[in-house]
């Protein structure tokens, strides 16, 4: 079978972004995750399975099955944007990494189509799985939440061993510019303290320069009751820009990582 033909499900393709990555780009959203993490604004993404979500009163289908092929001939409409701004494809989700063979067959089909290449994930996947990808990558936007694992498994589902793992293989491989990306949720990680000791774990991966503060934001609070789910995020409020410049210098202080307030 041709690799353009391979078949994964997605439920969004965003254009004209310009977040997640340098540049213009567009952002296909893969269905699937391990993680169930509180405060998720794609709740959608979260079940591999097609439902049925309630969107300003109307029911609308989530999810949908599509080939390689098909995906690519809406992100080359953009290739003009991207080669003026250093744009290019970006995966996000869910996780990817969920649909490991569909990501790499689109991360391949953007660089042998000269468009540049780009991942939001967490890497919690076996690392033979993170390798499959990693030829065809050029920017791996890793999200690291807490280096407590005992926390992060209360407030996401699971624990972070794998994934502070993988980003030492993957910072070692030398196979992609690697970024450390970290959401900033009140009461889970928005202590100096926590964002310092992320900042100290990042330091240390080889190659990696750059490390990306997030604040928590409410966008998806609908989401939630369109799927029928309760938000257990909504009596939290978004950090303070103050609290995230704050954090801002906890980052500088403990480490040599140029750091940025959003993605």
């Amino acid at each position: 079978m041709d690799y353009l033909d391979t078949t994964g499900r997605i439920f969004d393709i965003q254009r004209y972004s310009i977040h997640d990555g340098r540049g213009i780009r567009t952002i296909v959203f893969l269905k699937g995750c391990v993680l169930r993490c509180r405060w998720c604004c794609n709740p959608e993404s979260q079940e591999y399975g097609i439902q049925t979500m309630m969107v300003q009163g109307k029911p609308k289908i989530i999810g949908e099955d599509v080939t390689v092929r098909t995906v690519m001939e809406t992100v080359v409409k953009d290739r003009p944007y991207y080669r003026r701004s250093g744009g290019g494809l970006t995966l996000s989700g869910g996780e990817s990494l969920c649909q490991a063979d569909f990501a790499a067959a689109l991360l391949r089909a953007a660089k042998e189509a000269g468009i540049n290449t780009a991942m939001e994930s967490m890497a919690c996947a076996p690392m033979e799985t993170i390798d499959k990808l990693l030829p065809w990558l050029d920017q791996y936007l890793m999200d690291i939440k807490h280096m407590d694992s005992g926390k992060h498994k209360e407030f996401t589902g699971k624990g972070n061993e794998l994934m502070l793992e993988n980003a030492r293989k993957i910072a070692e491989s030398g196979k992609t510019e690697l970024i450390i990306r970290v959401p900033v949720i009140p009461t889970f990680n928005d202590t100096e303290k926590e964002i310092e000791e992320i900042a100290r774990f990042s330091d240390t991966l080889p190659g990696v320069k750059r490390i990306h503060l997030l604040p928590y934001h409410r966008l998806g609070q609908d989401k939630y009751e369109g799927l029928g789910r309760e938000y257990l995020m909504k009596d939290i409020l978004p950090p303070a820009n103050e609290h995230m410049e704050s954090l801002k210098r906890a980052v500088e202080r403990v480490s040599s990582l140029d750091c940025h307030i959003g993605g």
